[in-house]
């Protein structure tokens, strides 16, 4: 029994290795500083934003939608970050993302795999409130991140002003969250 557990320890231990290069992975958007954050800022802060919202939404799963936040970006790890605005209409990110998830969490054992991919698949299919609050949140925090930080001279504001638009509508307190995002971000719009 406790070679077992020894086993799956050091599986875990070398999975958690593995992914500490997401401290480093860019993303597009830049923190009020000007440095571009890392993925792992961004799952943080989510992670955050999801905490700081749940009275609002008691019927949620928080620690479900916890871990489906947790893995999110994790396959960022093999191939970055390709921001929104640079996404083909005719690539699916989803499908190159979740063959390098499965890479990332090679290392675990079965039972962990199979509950993390599970989770991701959850996430792109966007159909139960968990899922669909995890890919509100994300698309929150990207906006929130794009209107507080110091981005490039040619940052497209615009742009935001559509980006995750039927995410971000499905109820009123993301509704709302939004509403305010875009005013700030109308006022960034030259």
């Amino acid at each position: 029994m406790e070679e077992i557990l020894h086993s799956e320890l050091k599986a875990i231990y070398a999975f958690i290795k593995g992914t500490e290069p997401l401290k480093a992975t860019l993303r597009s958007a830049h923190n009020s500083e000007g440095r571009q954050e890392s993925t792992a800022e961004h799952t943080w802060r989510i992670m955050l934003i999801a905490f700081a919202l749940e009275k609002y939404y008691p019927t949620i799963n928080m620690i479900r939608l916890l871990k489906m936040l947790i893995i999110h970006d994790l396959g960022e790890l093999v191939n970055g970050d390709i921001p929104a605005i640079e996404q083909s209409p005719h690539e699916d990110k989803n499908f190159a993302e979740r063959n390098d998830f499965i890479e990332v969490i090679s290392p675990l054992p079965e039972a962990q795999r199979t509950e993390m991919l599970e989770l991701l698949d959850e996430y792109n299919a966007v159909k139960t409130p968990e899922a669909k609050l995890a890919k509100a949140l994300d698309k929150l925090e990207t906006l929130i991140q794009h209107v507080q930080g110091k981005n490039p001279h040619d940052f497209d504001y615009a742009f935001n002003l559509t980006y995750g638009k039927q995410h971000t509508s499905s109820d009123t307190i993301t509704s709302f969250l939004r509403s305010l995002v875009d005013a700030e971000t109308k006022k960034n719009i030259r």
